[in-house]
């Protein structure tokens, strides 16, 4: 006879099974499910309304994905071909929302796994906004202004037939920042003859929101004085290990810098930088004109600043420091390098990437009662602050800095607080893994029930 546990098991394999049985090859897709089904199955089964309604299997089927080829005129005069895609995964809650990525390493695997998480990311926030992602095989970098201009003009083309602010809203990610936004904003204006809020991550002179570019790193922040308020700690002289040196890592370190942590390393895909001094404003400062103006590599902090050493090749994870924030991109974290922060005394980490950490990362973190921020509740300051550009795009107001930074930290406050509610456990401690995916998945799921066979 089998136990409870050994019988939720089975059938969450069973589950697993069928989710890489339909979906071949889809590595990074078959990750994100299989964390998910882990936090969210034994909860499925104790409420007969959501086994029975079949919602799981439901939810990780996306609604449809648009494929489609993109050609462009390079410097030279020669014909280039790229693909892109839409993942429009679920509009239970809201209008599709999430960013595209432009990046060699995109596949459909990638973004089924991006837009499976933002369903529930964007269903925390408490914002009407349902997931999706898109993106390119598209490499921005050693382009000209002029060919990614060609390109995302190429591009817009066809996506603008599959969008629309109250249809499918996409933003930026990686490879796309403020330059592709204005680009892509640009042709959908020129095709559709329509002035609308149909992207996200818009300059601010024509519609875009004040912290939408420090959004994900501030609430990243937010989020961690939540956890850390639980146990009357702060951030004040608390050490901190960062990776990455993109959006999400700058304007966390930042945040982390203003309430008084010291940052020691930042990162790029050359290796790491550990300052044992601690980056402060001015050092941040030349960060960011580095690597957004001068786009260098980040081992050249150490000719600016001595004192600091650089490690090609390796991640920040062997630095002792009280917190640890993977902010650079998807599985950076290992279960060896999870090993590493609890021996080095690491109180929490906090996910600023999507699914920086394996999984076998996580269960290790989890069963040894590290403080965990996952990805969906953490990083969800970007989405946030997206659907708030969205209200004040359909306003036609701008709000000013302070209201939309007090807005993004009472969005972060109420995602810590649904963690709580379905992640503590009887002797106090917060699974806020579990919390974040059940929390999210029962706001989809009670919509989807309710517009029936759908």
């Amino acid at each position: 006879m089998t136990t409870l546990a050994e019988d939720i098991q089975a059938q969450i394999d069973r589950f697993n099974a069928g989710i890489q049985e339909r979906n071949p090859a889809e590595y990074e897709f078959h990750q994100a499910v299989q964390e998910f089904t882990e936090m969210v199955m034994p909860y499925v089964l104790e409420h007969p309304k959501y086994r029975d309604g079949h919602i799981l299997e439901r939810m990780t089927e996306p609604d449809r994905i648009v494929i489609f080829r993109v050609c462009w005129e390079n410097d030279e005069g020669s014909i280039c071909c790229n693909r892109a895609w839409r993942v429009q995964f679920n509009n239970a809650i809201g209008p599709y929302k999430g960013g595209m990525r432009f990046h060699p390493s995109v596949t459909q695997s990638v973004l089924k796994f991006l837009g499976f998480e933002q369903v529930y990311k964007n269903a925390l926030t408490g914002l009407p906004m349902g997931g999706a992602k898109g993106g390119s095989n598209f490499n921005p970098k050693g382009k000209s202004d002029r060919e990614v201009m060609r390109f995302c003009q190429s591009l817009m083309t066809e996506l603008s037939r599959h969008i629309g602010e109250d249809t499918d809203v996409p933003a930026g990610d990686i490879g796309v920042g403020a330059r592709e936004i204005s680009y892509l904003f640009g042709q959908y204006k020129r095709l559709q003859n329509r002035f609308t809020g149909v992207l996200t991550g818009k300059g601010v002179a024509f519609g875009g929101s004040l912290i939408r570019t420090e959004a994900t790193g501030y609430g990243v922040v937010y989020f961690t004085k939540h956890m850390l308020a639980r146990h009357h700690k702060t951030l004040a002289n608390k050490t901190a290990i960062i990776s990455g040196s993109g959006n999400v890592a700058l304007y966390c370190a930042e945040k982390l810098v203003q309430e008084g942590a010291k940052v020691l390393t930042l990162s790029d895909s050359s290796g790491f930088i550990h300052d044992p001094d601690g980056i402060d404003q001015n050092k941040l400062a030349w960060v960011m004109t580095l690597k957004t103006e001068r786009r260098g590599r980040i081992s050249e902090y150490t000719e600016q600043y001595p004192t600091s050493t650089f490690y090609p090749g390796q991640r920040p994870w062997s630095v002792s420091a009280d917190l640890a924030f993977p902010c650079a991109t998807q599985n950076e974290l290992a279960e060896g390098d999870a090993k590493l922060l609890v021996t080095n005394g690491i109180q929490l980490v906090a996910e600023g990437a999507n699914m920086p950490c394996t999984m076998e990362a996580v269960r290790y973190m989890c069963e040894a009662d590290l403080l965990l921020a996952p990805a969906k509740a953490a990083n969800a300051g970007g989405v946030a602050v997206s659907g708030l550009e969205q209200s004040q795009n359909a306003q036609r107001l701008p709000w000013t800095r302070e209201d939309v930074d007090h807005r993004l930290q009472d969005i972060m406050a109420h995602i810590h607080q649904q963690c709580v509610v379905y992640g503590e456990e009887k002797d106090g401690h917060i699974d806020y893994v579990r919390g974040a995916n059940i929390a999210g998945f029962v706001k989809v799921a009670d919509a989807m029930l309710a517009y029936g066979i759908a």
